[in-house]
């Protein structure tokens, strides 16, 4: 079993969410995908928000620094927090 450390994105919507910056949002977790710093990203059932994975970041201040450019961020659609996560993979014998 090996340990990776990844950063898990929540981002919970604020009452005055915007759905118009959904696309940029999305446009912006592409971004992140091409350079390989995404790892899975989804949204919530009960549509209050959602989260993404990060992962080949240095560390959770460049995590934090990386989820602020976020459009979900910059337009106050939605409160984000960042929490540095070891995830364990698990492999069968």
């Amino acid at each position: 079993m090996s340990t990776t450390t990844r950063y898990l994105v929540l981002a919970m919507r604020r009452p005055q969410f915007d759905e118009s910056v959904v696309a940029p949002h999305l446009a912006w977790l592409e971004e992140l995908r091409a350079r390989g710093q995404l790892a899975m990203t989804g949204g919530f059932a009960d549509r209050s928000g959602g989260a993404y994975v990060l992962e080949n970041v240095a560390s959770l201040a460049d995590a934090q620094a990386i989820a602020a450019t976020d459009p979900l961020a910059t337009t106050g659609s939605s409160d984000l927090t960042v929490h540095e996560w070891n995830t364990r993979a698990w492999s069968a014998i």
